[in-house]
């Protein structure tokens, strides 16, 4: 613009642009995004519906009132929820300091190592996966899960302009990550280490690592994966795995029965439901012939008493959640905000795709939850405690308006920008 323009120069905050229009404080959000807030909230009291439904007759079994599980959720989604609000009021840029994220790395390790402890491990079947401390189980995973979506966040957002290189884009986060997903498998724990991974190369791939090295990480961790299971099947400790995957390619096969009974429970309770379900509270599975219908499967019994109409319901709901996190994360103010949100909506959103995918037997079945739903007050508090931190990032979001003659203003005003 020519120097003898009378126009007094226009100011601009430091971190912030979005498509060459720099924002002004009018242009933020000082609440955070309220249809993703109801989303949350729908999300969470129909999954405390559906795991009452699910749950009560496996409590009068185990000799408790039939709303104890109801009344432990309830407790612990209420603390959920103050926890939401109160951490979205937290500026998420707090997240970002270098002594926050190295804490949060070694305090979500040495959690997850502690599944092999004596006196504090807490196992269940054939797997370590959770840990018990001042009578409450948990499962360290969780923590895992928000640790390795900060620490990426983090790395990418200080090194994006490096993240082209393989050492910086690959080798470092996939060391990082390495570390965490050699104590997963240990225990194991194969739906985690696949979530942490699906984070991690979607996380890595926004914040500029180059496909073709992720490409050849991939495949190299196939041959890995696949190298590590021909020895299990040579040393014959492959049980655990054939368990999994008899149940998923011979569900009603009576040789199989023993290992099939979850997976052929859960596909009878979604062929029970029909079109419009059998009423709500009114399922015939849960009443102590499929397992883990509070926990994992729960999904199978919102399909058997509310039908494939419930049953789509809940899928839209996590799809409407999915999009309005990327509308966050995309309007978001800087590198940091834009990838924790990106990996929190990928957390929720394929876990939910894998629990639901495992439940209708279109993948083997592997242990996965469904957020929001099942029983788990220690793993409830920790999904809606992201939410608050995609909540506050919502707080500082752009907003965007369609005005082209305004967008041509501010793109000629740029040339007259001054720094503070």
């Amino acid at each position: 613009m020519a120097e003898n323009n009378s126009s007094p120069p226009v100011k601009r905050r430091r971190s912030v642009l979005l498509e060459g229009v720099p924002t002004t404080e009018n242009e933020r959000s000082v609440s955070f995004d309220a249809p993703m807030f109801v989303i949350i909230m729908i999300l969470l009291v129909f999954g405390l519906i559906m795991m009452f439904s699910a749950g009560y007759a496996w409590a009068i079994d185990e000799g408790v009132e039939g709303n104890y599980y109801i009344k432990k959720q309830l407790i612990m989604g209420g603390a959920g929820v103050v926890g939401m609000i109160a951490i979205s009021f937290i500026d998420y840029h707090w997240y970002m300091r270098r002594l926050f994220v190295d804490a949060l790395y070694i305090m979500a390790l040495g959690l997850m190592i502690c599944c092999f402890v004596p006196g504090i491990m807490s196992p269940h079947n054939d797997s370590r996966r959770w840990i018990k401390l001042a009578g409450i189980e948990f499962q360290p995973s969780e923590v895992g899960k928000f640790a390795i979506i900060i620490i990426l966040a983090y790395w990418i957002s200080v090194h994006y302009k490096q993240m082209g290189d393989f050492l910086t884009g690959i080798a470092v986060p996939g060391l990082l990550l390495g570390v965490y997903a050699a104590v997963l498998m240990k225990q194991p724990h194969f739906s985690a280490t696949f979530i942490m991974i699906a984070i991690a190369a979607t996380l890595m791939f926004i914040g500029g690592t180059k496909f073709i090295h992720i490409g050849i990480t991939a495949l190299t961790g196939v041959l890995g994966v696949a190298a590590f299971m021909l020895y299990k099947v040579q040393s014959g400790q492959l049980s655990y795995i054939m368990k999994r995957v008899n149940s998923f390619l011979y569900p009603f096969n009576e040789e199989y029965a023993a290992d099939t009974w979850q997976t052929r429970n859960s596909l009878i309770a979604i062929g029970s439901g029909g079109f419009v379900g059998m009423g709500l509270g009114n399922s015939r599975q849960k009443f102590l012939y499929l397992p883990e219908s509070k926990n994992d499967f729960v999904f199978a019994i919102v399909c058997e008493e509310l039908g494939f109409i419930g049953a789509l319901f809940v899928v839209v709901l996590f799809v409407f959640f999915i999009i309005r996190g990327f509308t966050i994360a995309v309007r978001a103010t800087d590198k940091a905000g834009m990838l924790v949100a990106c990996g929190i909506t990928m957390h929720i959103g394929i876990q939910a795709l894998l629990n639901i995918a495992v439940v209708s037997n279109a993948i083997p079945n592997t242990g996965v939850s469904l957020p929001f739903f099942s029983y788990g007050g220690t793993a409830l508090i920790m999904q809606l405690c992201e939410m608050g931190v995609l909540l506050n990032i919502s707080r500082h979001v752009v907003q965007i308006r369609p005005n082209r003659r305004r967008h041509e203003n501010m793109q000629n005003a740029q040339d007259t920008v001054s720094e503070p």
